[in-house]
């Protein structure tokens, strides 16, 4: 990659509603690895199910957002909850250097892994040596 923070440089993600710019949102903790092959994010985003899960990538930005569910019992209400929002949302700048079309986002146990690969003239290629 040209440099690191190019991918891990974080935007605001900005309100598509009036009802959504009043609500808090939760920036969910983020994990970035890179390897020869690509980038891995790993976001914590508990309470969050795949229905309720938004993963979008385009030609240079990632945008991530969920709504984790709280269930309440029948009948009863919160007098005091130390969550004020269960809104999750997370953006990020893209390399040119990364394939977008090629995403792969997995979620597991609150943790959602978002695979992009390097396109393939960014990646290392194994030259052969012939003897002669």
């Amino acid at each position: 990659m040209t440099t690191r923070q190019e991918v891990a440089e974080s935007q605001t993600v900005p309100a598509q509603t009036k009802a959504r710019e009043d609500e808090l949102v939760i920036r969910p903790p983020v994990d970035i690895f890179e390897d020869a092959h690509g980038i891995m994010v790993v976001a914590e985003m508990p309470g969050v199910s795949r229905d309720r899960l938004n993963v979008q990538a385009d030609r240079n930005s990632l945008l991530i957002e969920g709504e984790a569910a709280i269930d309440m019992p029948e009948g009863m209400e919160a007098i005091y909850a130390d969550v004020q929002s269960t809104r999750y949302a997370r953006s990020f700048v893209l390399s040119a250097e990364l394939e977008t079309e090629a995403v792969d986002a997995k979620l597991k146990d609150g943790v959602l892994t978002i695979r992009i690969p390097k396109r393939s003239e960014f990646r290392p290629r194994k030259i052969e040596v012939r003897m002669g």
